[in-house]
């Protein structure tokens, strides 16, 4: 195949999958709450309509959280390469996560309370 072609088809695939991942980013749904766990445990719930500002400490680290605006994000850790950090301050979708310190933010609806459990 010529050089040309190739290049088109590496653009369509990168375009393709620009276009999901923004879907992604942007079709989730917003949250009422957050469950803040560390190493498994349940830590917190949290609303996201109350600001707050929250320091966990475990023994693999410490993590500063803040929930403004009906967001929650990392704003600063001890873990070495602060993804936790860069994934920024959300209001629902995927979990925030951050491994070495063992932390996750896992986003709820409904105040936390589904229709199995209450």
């Amino acid at each position: 195949m010529k050089t040309r072609t190739w290049i088109l088809i590496i653009a369509a695939v990168l375009a393709v999958a620009l276009g999901v991942s923004l879907w992604l980013v942007f079709s989730a749904p917003a949250a009422d709450a957050v469950e803040i766990y560390s190493d498994g445990k349940l830590l917190y719930t949290l609303l996201l309509n109350e600001d707050k500002k929250l320091q966990i400490s475990t023994q693999t680290g410490w993590n500063h959280i803040e929930i403004s605006g009906g967001k929650v994000g990392v704003q600063s850790a001890s873990c070495p390469d602060k993804l936790c950090m860069h994934q920024g301050f959300r209001f629902g979708g995927r979990d925030i996560i951050c491994l070495p310190n063992r932390l996750v933010i896992h986003f709820v609806n409904n105040g936390g309370v589904d229709g199995v459990s209450g």
